[in-house]
């Protein structure tokens, strides 16, 4: 070795003073470059493409509905298309299946974040609570890899507007 192969050593400069390829100080590792303090940086982020999920979820079935911002179907899916047995439709397994399938086609087109929107029958008549397979569903959503990012139960809430009928008891004169 030279003088100048011994300078370039201890700089890590070569003769013209520019840095030379073995004196970088990242280090490429899988898709993640690790900088000289082992802090991660990521090359680019990944674009959020965000979805929203309508769940109606009834004590007789569960229906799964993903829609874009516009409100445009991107996948749809419900406790009939699972099960063979009607009996079954509204049960938190079927409907956990039911979420998984909408959520793998929602994800093939690119969806990867969701708001979720929970309703039940409700009205002036309906129960005003979500059906069993509400959770399960949701649940599902984030095993599927899904974000979630808001859960809003939009059930209709009665106001009292109209008077129900009702039959007349007792002597009528």
């Amino acid at each position: 070795m030279n003088k100048k192969e011994k300078s370039t050593e201890k700089t890590g400069k070569n003769a013209v003073g520019e840095a030379s390829e073995a004196d970088t100080s990242k280090e490429i590792v899988g898709e993640e470059i690790l900088e000289e303090g082992g802090r991660k940086e990521f090359p680019e982020a990944r674009k959020e493409v965000v979805g929203i999920a309508k769940i109606y979820s009834t004590y007789n079935n569960t229906i799964v509905h993903i829609v874009d911002s516009a409100g445009n179907t991107i996948s749809k899916a419900g406790g009939g298309n699972v099960t063979k047995y009607s009996r079954l439709k509204a049960s938190p397994t079927v409907a956990m299946f039911a979420a998984k399938k909408a959520a793998q086609e929602a994800k093939e087109k690119g969806v990867n974040a969701l708001h979720v929107r929970i309703r039940a029958k409700g009205g002036h008549t309906g129960p005003h609570m979500p059906g069993p397979g509400a959770q399960a569903a949701l649940k599902s959503f984030s095993r599927a890899g899904m974000r979630i990012k808001s859960i809003v139960d939009v059930t209709p809430v009665a106001y009292g507007g109209c008077r129900p009928p009702h039959g007349r008891r007792g002597r009528r004169v």
